[in-house]
């Protein structure tokens, strides 16, 4: 029997866990009731091609300084001539940065490295035939994708968080920054996921307005310099087409915000990620003219990367974005929150299991698969092991990912 000071000392993890499901079930349950009754049907598969949209040029003269605001809120060393430099001597900042050092230090022995270690071995032929990553459901989580695959070419992630703005110096002068920062980090940091909710509730009391400040800080604390960012929407056509800030901050029902940043890695390689604010349910893909899904196609073959995506695609009013990841995707990885087994026909998929596969947390309970415990448990075809914890079943050994592979590769 456990004793009490034990018992007091899980607690707190307790709650967080619960806590934790609440709000993404909010989350999910938001982008339910903008959806259409269940009796939806799944649409087919679109093959339609549109023409690839024309990149972006990657310097402008409002973000020459823009790695220094990432750095700032990342709590590493600003640019020598950056006008940030009186602020990040002060205590404050100077007391921030050796906590977060302390942190990402911690994370990346604890988590980082082990995921390295792991995609270096089972990922590497998917590294190298995934030149573009798709992360639906994501919300600003650059960190993971990277993590998992660090030389892509462009990443594309989309949210139901507000895109947001480069913060604004009387921003970076809030006391209350870091703290919110701290708050904000804690549950990524320490399980992997966002509590994205609570995120956009520390965030906002900074006037810290979407997903942009925290894809800077991940692109700053995974060793990329950030070279420039480009406010873009999604027009009918599915066309790339710069924006500006009065769009980003009041995007009208049928608009798709995003953002673009330029970045390098420690290599020296350019990279570009997208993040759009768009809900992806069959209905308001229809308000919107699907366009975000036709502006993904026209990327070309796909490596669809999905977690903690509070079980969205099982369900059939998420039909299209599913019926994209499966004619599209030439690699899905993804835990058991992402598309539900019975989507992946045998014929069109080759199937390779990691770690252990549990029934889900008890807020989403419904959604346990047996065909996923019976692939779990045969005794012919074992899965292979997964040495980090991912998900909403964060621990080491109660975690799984499924990476599936298209029999017949989609071609351009």
């Amino acid at each position: 029997m456990l004793r009490f000071s034990s018992f007091r000392s899980w607690l707190p993890l307790f709650l967080l866990i619960c806590a934790t499901a609440c709000s993404e079930q909010k989350s999910s349950a938001t982008a339910e009731t903008q959806s259409p009754p269940p009796t939806a049907t799944p649409a087919p598969a679109d093959t339609t091609q549109t023409t690839p949209p024309t990149p972006l040029p990657t310097s402008a003269p409002d973000t020459l300084a823009i790695h220094d605001v990432a750095a700032y809120l990342a709590g590493q060393p600003v640019s020598t001539n950056s006008d940030l430099r009186t602020l990040a001597a002060q205590p404050a900042w100077q007391a921030f940065a050796a906590d977060e050092d302390k942190s990402w230090t911690n994370y990346h022995e604890t988590r980082t490295t082990r995921i390295q270690q792991w995609a270096a071995t089972q990922l590497d032929s998917v590294r190298q035939q995934s030149p573009t990553i798709f992360y639906p459901f994501s919300g600003p989580d650059l960190l993971n994708v990277v993590t998992m695959f660090p030389a892509s070419q462009t990443y594309v992630l989309i949210g139901l968080e507000p895109v947001g703005t480069v913060p604004r110096r009387s921003t970076l002068e809030n006391p209350q920054l870091f703290p919110a920062i701290k708050a904000s980090l804690w549950s990524v940091l320490n399980f992997s996921f966002f509590r994205t909710n609570d995120m956009a509730i520390n965030l906002k009391s900074v006037e810290l307005d979407g997903a942009l400040p925290l894809l800077l800080l991940f692109a700053t604390r995974t060793g990329h310099q950030v070279t420039a960012v480009r406010y873009v929407q999604l027009d009918a056509q599915s066309q790339l087409i710069e924006a500006d800030t009065a769009l980003i901050h009041h995007p009208g029902p049928k608009t798709i915000p995003g953002v673009e940043l330029a970045m390098r890695n420690a290599q020296g390689k350019e990279q570009h990620v997208l993040y759009f604010s768009a809900d992806l349910s069959d209905w308001k893909l229809g308000t919107t003219k699907e366009a975000i899904l036709q502006y993904v196609r026209a990327l070309g073959p796909l490596t669809t990367y999905v977690k903690s995506a509070t079980y969205l695609m099982h369900k059939p009013y998420f039909s299209k974005v599913r019926n994209l990841i499966l004619s599209r995707s030439n690699y899905v990885l993804q835990d058991d929150s992402g598309i539900a087994m019975k989507y992946f026909k045998p014929a069109d998929w080759d199937l390779t299991y990691y770690g252990v596969y549990k029934r889900p947390i008890n807020l989403f309970a419904k959604h346990y698969q047996p065909e996923l415990t019976a692939a779990y448990t045969d005794s012919v075809n074992r899965p292979r092991p997964l040495p980090f914890g991912t998900g909403y079943n964060w621990r080491q050994n109660d975690s799984n990912l499924l990476l599936a592979h298209r029999t017949v590769s989609v071609q351009e």
